[in-house]
């Protein structure tokens, strides 16, 4: 398989090259682009699998093309931005961009923010990438299509789910009986470190757990282990296409 094409808009020169470098060496494809206007001009000529954008372009604001290709496409789309104003952040995940990274970023864990969304895309099932993607997984009485990204219940009826319900359930059953931090959940989910990283998480785990637990008071699956994270359990296996 090629290599996801990942298109990097930023002004800064320096700040390209080391995306460019960093993507290359991780088995992506990088497309450098200096400014929306670079963007629009190879837009049909160079399709992507997905862009990062940096939020403060030169009299431009990343956010504008983000809700551009987002009024157009589902590329998706990771934030790029030295500023650590909550309310930046927001107005991005609300206008479509599926994850937000501050500057300066630690290397491995932007690659492994764009490695999540691509895979909750769809769009990372190369071998090099590491990851067996199953068409369905079964825990307890529910089943999990990958392919449709819809949950199911044993009456086959849909039960509906989030964006962010669904990547966290995603997450958990890749990691099946493991122990996961806060931190980890966080990371995965596409938020930086804030002081509201435990109710963020907890208000999420609250909400996915009255979908898939028969008394989400006394979860089956998806418990808690205090001071340490959350776990999965499940015999989670695959269904045959």
């Amino acid at each position: 398989m090629s290599r996801p094409k990942i298109g990097i808009v930023d002004d800064e020169a320096p700040v390209r090259e080391a995306l460019v470098a960093l993507l290359a060496e991780n088995q992506f494809d990088p497309v450098p682009m200096a400014s929306i206007a670079e963007y629009r001009a190879s837009e049909d000529a160079t399709p992507l699998d997905l862009v990062l954008i940096d939020l403060q372009l030169n009299d431009e604001s990343g956010l504008t093309l983000a809700m551009d290709i987002r009024r157009t496409s589902d590329l998706p789309i990771v934030m790029l931005t030295g500023r650590g104003d909550d309310t930046d952040k927001i107005v991005g995940l609300e206008v479509g961009a599926d994850d937000y990274v501050l500057k300066p970023f630690n290397p491995r864990e932007l690659v492994a923010r764009i490695r999540a969304v691509l895979r909750r895309y769809g769009k990372a099932l190369n071998p090099a990438f590491g990851h067996d993607v199953h068409s369905k997984m079964q825990f307890g009485r529910l089943t999990v299509d990958q392919k449709q990204r819809i949950l199911f219940d044993d009456k086959e009826e849909e039960i509906p789910l989030t964006n962010a319900e669904y990547r966290l359930l995603e997450y958990f059953l890749s990691r099946p009986d493991e122990v996961i931090p806060r931190v980890e959940l966080l990371a995965e989910l596409g938020n930086d470190l804030t002081k509201y990283v435990d109710r963020t998480v907890d208000v999420l785990i609250l909400r996915l757990r009255r979908k898939i637990e028969e008394n989400p008071s006394k979860p089956v699956h998806l418990q808690t282990r205090r001071g340490q994270g959350y776990i999965f359990i499940t015999n989670a296996m695959r269904v045959a296409q």
